[in-house]
């Protein structure tokens, strides 16, 4: 538990050591000496000037990154032994967690209380999780005539690019470390330029943990150059990444132009929230899809950002969200009474607040919210906003907005809501809220999402994979089906 004041966490962030520095072959590098700043969205203050990676900083971070693959240990050490590296990483993140969390908060504007309680708990665990299962894995000997013998077995694929956003920097750089490094490959994580600094204490720790050199880097830099480079690289063997449907398409032309690396996208959203009248608890439904949509600022691709309710109850329910939407407390980050922070910055509050202007101009009604607050402060923060009359044909109800704004769209009957449903060009996530066990099956198979979550949204541990359909992407993170983007399948057929 965090167990801090509001004075004693603005005190304890003046005083974290921020990197500045990329990390490669196991040491802090300045690179060419270009930097850029990193502004924290909660005062508009610069935190630091970081080195700004070129083609030559990341030439240099995946040289060091073959290396380590080709002619390290690390590939070719028992996999019991790679499982403890990751328990060791665990452990340091959560030695670290104040720390770690204060950075996040700082950089990108997440609520101290879900940065420390939230995101650190899901690094932290998916680290061990994959250690714990390092060893666990087996290979195949199908069965064949009785004069030969076959094998199939998984080997790592090579050298991995990662890419990751900024909503949650930590968990989803995990969500790919973690199983890359448990299949025997070794990285080059590039975070976004918004939430760097935390990606460089991982770095940091991975290698106080005991990573051998070059296994895990981390190169800061913008995605048209940086990013752009790793996707082009021809010793990256894979590239995962996570972030928007538009940036998606161009590592797939990178993969195209380059050496056909193989390329796993985690991408938008425009998830889905079904209620039905016959929902378990309206007021525990209502009060979810207010959660889903406003935690984290709405700055998460599964927000349920399309709430789809019967008519019969649709008042209620959106009375309901509006009054939770009035209540919540929007505030400095790092104050612990504080539910929803600032959004990452100031030209993103601006995206946002010309969705809003779009919605209001289609003749969406807007119920709550719909403008900057805490102006003063020099931070980017932005009222719970919620509009109703939404229409399926409205941006509102079309477009991925990635802020805390959720459109109210109305159905009849049950089809009707999986028409609506499946009415977008996404297809990550969804929730459904029903008493019926029939409907629940059925509803749930009729979507098209890589999730679907029945009277709770955002549930789930490590055991199960998430990902997406359609322009949500391909590939898994999470589970050991995460497993099958870091290795290979490769065939030995002995004639006996």
């Amino acid at each position: 538990m965090l167990n801090a004041t509001h004075e004693e966490l603005l005190r304890r962030a003046k005083e974290v050591d921020l990197p500045t520095r990329h990390h490669i072959d196991g040491v802090d590098e300045a690179g060419s000496g270009a930097t850029f700043a990193v502004v924290s969205p909660r005062d508009g203050q610069t935190l630091a000037q970081v080195a700004d990676a070129g083609e030559a900083e990341v030439d240099l971070a995946v040289a060091a990154a073959r290396r380590a693959f080709d002619t390290g240990p690390w590939p070719r050490m028992a996999p019991a032994d790679r499982g403890r590296a990751l328990l060791r990483i665990a452990d340091l993140l959560e030695r670290h967690r104040e720390e770690l969390a204060l950075t996040v908060t700082l950089e990108m504007g997440k609520p101290i209380t879900d940065a420390y309680g939230i995101e650190l708990r899901a690094a932290i665990n998916t680290f061990r999780w994959y250690g714990q299962l390092a060893d666990k894995l087996t290979d195949e000997s199908p069965h064949t005539a009785p004069d030969a013998l076959a094998l199939v077995t998984r080997e790592p694929a090579g050298v991995v690019g990662a890419v990751v956003p900024w909503n949650f920097p930590l968990t989803l750089a995990s969500w790919k470390l973690a199983p890359a490094l448990a299949a025997g490959c070794t990285v080059v994580l590039k975070p976004s330029e918004n939430s760097p600094l935390s990606a460089l204490l991982l770095g940091r720790i991975a290698t106080e943990a005991g990573l051998p050199p070059g296994v895990l880097n981390v190169v800061n830099g913008e995605g048209p150059v940086a990013g752009r480079a790793l996707g082009l690289h021809p010793d990256v063997d894979v590239l995962a990444f996570t972030g928007s449907t538009a940036v998606g398409r161009h590592f797939l032309r990178y993969s195209a132009d380059s050496n056909l690396k193989r390329v796993w996208l985690e991408l938008g959203g425009k998830s889905p929230n079904i209620i039905l009248p016959d929902a378990p608890d309206l007021e525990q439904a209502a009060a979810t899809a207010a959660w889903g949509i406003f935690f984290n600022q709405g700055e998460m691709c599964t927000a349920p950002s399309r709430l789809l309710v019967h008519s019969s109850v649709a008042d209620g329910v959106t009375d309901a969200i509006v009054r939770r939407a009035r209540e919540l407390r929007v505030g400095d980050p790092l104050d612990p009474a504080t539910e929803m922070g600032a959004m990452v910055g100031a030209n993103h509050l601006e995206r946002v607040l010309g969705h809003i202007d779009t919605g209001l101009d289609e003749g969406a009604r807007l119920r709550v919210g719909g403008g900057r607050t805490l102006a003063e402060t020099g931070g980017s923060f932005l009222r719970p906003t919620v509009f109703d009359q939404v229409d399926a044909g409205m941006r509102l109800a079309r477009e991925e907005i990635f802020g805390p704004v959720l459109s109210v769209l109305t159905f009849d009957d049950l089809d009707e809501a999986v028409r609506l449903a499946n009415a977008t060009e996404y297809g990550l996530a969804a929730g459904l809220w029903t008493s019926d066990l029939s409907t629940a099956h059925q509803v749930s198979r009729a979507l098209k999402a890589g999730t679907v979550w029945v009277n709770c949204y955002e549930e789930g541990d490590l055991t199960v994979p998430f990902g997406g359909m359609k322009q949500s992407g391909n590939g898994r993170d999470k589970s050991a089906h995460a497993l099958e983007k870091y290795t290979e399948l490769k065939t030995t057929w002995i004639q006996l």
